[in-house]
């Protein structure tokens, strides 16, 4: 009876746990999984790096309790989106870097920085901190985003329609947050309205397009 179906065996031995059909029909299709996934470490590397860069900025907004709002649902989103690929990078055969320094190091963007140097007492020289250069941060961190995502979508389209479908679900996330960030920035230095049609979340950081919540409440 098995015989009759088609897509009951394949190149891969029944049984083999040494390999991974998942993997296989990506190289038959022309990508390499190795490829991806280490370009998944990276991207991850730089959402889970933001979340923490996110954090520091967010907390040196003070007067501004409206940009610390959109700041946590951006701050928040990035985490998901490090929650929703993570389990990619294992089914592609990979694992994350063991070392959090080396993490780091990998991330496809640069460290979102408070955008100023530290005093000799280890806190941050206040003096020369202000909305409009924390806000410049935030903008570029999301443009970084946008350009990796991007890239993501462009090497799965038509070939693993599940990673395409996690890289363009966090791709409409972030050029949300790039249009906050302008719409922000536009009138904290310019003074000139530049909408953006930001929406406060339900909850913070529900991420509306890649949170594993709806699938599973322990995300």
């Amino acid at each position: 009876m098995s015989e009759d179906k088609p897509h009951a065996a394949g190149d891969v031995d029944a049984g083999d746990t040494s390999e991974r059909v998942g993997m296989e029909v990506l190289r038959e299709r022309g990508l390499e999984p190795e490829d991806l996934r280490e370009k998944l470490i990276d991207a991850i590397g730089a959402e889970f790096t933001t979340y923490y860069y996110y954090t520091n900025l967010r907390m040196h907004l003070a007067g501004h309790e409206d940009y610390k709002e959109i700041t946590e649902d951006a701050r928040l989103e990035d985490r998901a989106h490090f929650e929703l690929v993570a389990p990619r990078v294992y089914e592609l055969g990979g694992a994350l870097p063991n070392d959090i320094r080396d993490f780091a190091d990998r991330a496809s963007c640069p460290d979102a920085e408070v955008p100023t140097p530290m005093d000799d007492e280890g806190g941050f020289e206040l003096d020369q901190l202000t909305a409009e250069n924390i806000l410049e941060v935030l903008l570029e961190a999301e443009r970084c985003a946008i350009r990796t995502w991007s890239e993501v979508c462009d090497m799965t389209e038509g070939v693993d329609p599940r990673t395409y479908d996690m890289a363009q679900r966090i791709l409409q996330e972030e050029i949300e947050h790039e249009a906050w960030f302008v719409e922000l920035l536009s009138m904290e230095r310019d003074g000139e309205i530049n909408p953006a049609g930001h929406f406060v979340r339900g909850e913070p950081g529900d991420a509306p397009y890649s949170t594993n919540r709806r699938i599973n409440d322990s995300a």
